[in-house]
């Protein structure tokens, strides 16, 4: 088995809390999940709508930009593949941009989604995250750096060229991969 701490993090235990801003407050009576953009059919899921889908539970690590890694999370929720399949990504769709509460975004490219292990994520071992961990809908790229792993997720929106997110634009790489330490935007002045 290969190591499984990417260069230069640190192992924890607890699961630390990290975002910018306040925790936004959801009302789930009026909260929805779009996907919109480079599609043949835009989508829009209620909660109820989007409980019922098919449910994933996976285990993965996750590995923060700010140097801390955690082992064998078990998140459960919905593959971003079967949602970004209802709406029938259109040929040109290369990257998606993650709009979440408050006005943050992510960019990501669309190979990096449609991984098997690739959750629009609402539970965290066995339990509804928490607020402050992205309830009610958080992404899980376990491959990628956390911060990839948008919170409180409310649209992909289906690109043809990669756009930078909040954090991208702020100086972060635009992919992120923790084994390539792909921290910060080589190109960022």
């Amino acid at each position: 088995m290969t190591d499984r701490l990417p260069p230069h993090q640190r192992l924890v235990t607890n699961w630390p809390v990290l975002h910018y801003g306040s925790v936004p407050r959801v009302d789930l009576a009026t909260w929805n999940l779009r996907v919109t953009g480079l599609v043949d059919q835009e989508v829009t899921l209620d909660w109820e709508t989007f409980m019922a889908l098919p449910q994933t539970r996976v285990e993965v690590d996750i590995h923060c930009v700010t140097g801390w890694s955690r082992y064998n999370n078990v998140f459960e929720g919905v593959r971003v593949a079967d949602v970004l399949a209802m709406a029938r990504p259109k040929p040109e769709a290369r990257y998606v941009l993650a709009h979440s509460e408050q006005g943050f975004t992510t960019n990501i490219p669309l190979l990096d989604l449609i991984r098997p292990n690739v959750l629009l994520a609402h539970s965290h071992g066995g339990e509804p995250l928490t607020p402050e961990h992205g309830w009610p809908l958080r992404l899980m790229l376990p491959h990628l750096y956390f911060w990839k792993s948008a919170k409180w997720v409310r649209s992909l929106e289906l690109l043809p060229e990669d756009v930078a997110g909040f954090w991208e634009n702020a100086g972060y790489h635009m992919r992120g991969d923790p084994w390539r330490e792909e921290r910060f935007r080589d190109d960022f002045l």
